[in-house]
């Protein structure tokens, strides 16, 4: 396992986000996920954040990103969100007609943490280290 690291620690984080069109109406089409993929990618690096794996449905996507401990992953969310909005309707300004009152997406999104090992594993781990408390 290749672990990523700055001046004062290892890690590797990766998460799983899925962001949704608002009222699932039916707008990501090949060309408008391209776009929100270059929107992503450059947002991300100025927050330290890699774009690992990108997927899309009509009405949602999937992102796989690493992230460093210092990201600020809700300020990063939110700034891709609102950037990506303004930009995809003013790229493709057809798909205003197929938004609800100019909300591209839904207010909330899904964030997962992912990890090669299940929690089980981990806590097991921890438990057989040194001496119990």
């Amino acid at each position: 396992m290749e672990l990523d690291n700055n001046n004062h620690s290892v890690f590797l984080m990766y998460y799983h986000l899925v962001l949704v069109v608002k009222y699932r109406r039916r707008v990501i089409d090949h060309p408008i996920s391209e776009e929100l993929k270059a929107i992503f990618v450059k947002i991300a690096s100025n927050y330290n954040i890699t774009l690992q794996e990108w997927n899309r449905d009509i009405d949602h996507i999937h992102i796989l990103f690493k992230a460093h401990p210092n990201s600020q992953l809700s300020k990063f969310i939110n700034a891709y969100k609102s950037a990506s909005s303004r930009l995809v309707k003013k790229e493709f300004p057809a798909i205003r007609e197929k938004l609800w009152k100019e909300y591209f997406w839904a207010r909330s999104f899904c964030l997962l943490t992912t990890g090669g090992v299940s929690v089980e594993v981990i806590k097991a781990y921890i438990e057989s280290q040194g001496e119990k408390s």
